[in-house]
């Protein structure tokens, strides 16, 4: 428990580590942070962003509200969904959060 508080010694005791050791502690545990926490959510929020860039027509998509549908109208911001016969949605592209293998809706 040394390195969370330092030792008091005596006036003529060994001093406390200081430098090097003080420092190893905090930034070990901001590696250990960067490599479990924040490296893997960018490497998803890149894989999300290249998923949306390359939406299509017919694509069968689900909404992360959970709304399931194809698409039938791919614009910049919008897409437009058909998610039943003759009823149409239009859906930010932020808010598709999968894309499903081909004939997944018709079987459904």
């Amino acid at each position: 428990m040394d390195f969370f508080i330092s030792n008091a010694w005596a006036e003529n005791g060994v001093p406390a580590e200081g430098g090097f050791m003080g420092l190893l502690f905090p930034v070990l545990l901001l590696v250990v942070f960067f490599f479990l926490f924040i490296r893997p959510q960018q490497k998803r929020a890149k894989e999300h962003k290249n998923m949306i860039s390359e939406l299509k027509k017919g694509d069968e998509v689900v909404t992360v509200g959970g709304l399931a549908g194809t698409i039938t109208k791919v614009g910049d911001a919008f897409i437009a969904m058909q998610v039943a016969d003759g009823i149409e949605v239009s859906v930010q592209k932020q808010h598709v959060g999968n894309l499903l293998p081909k004939g997944t809706l018709k079987s459904a």
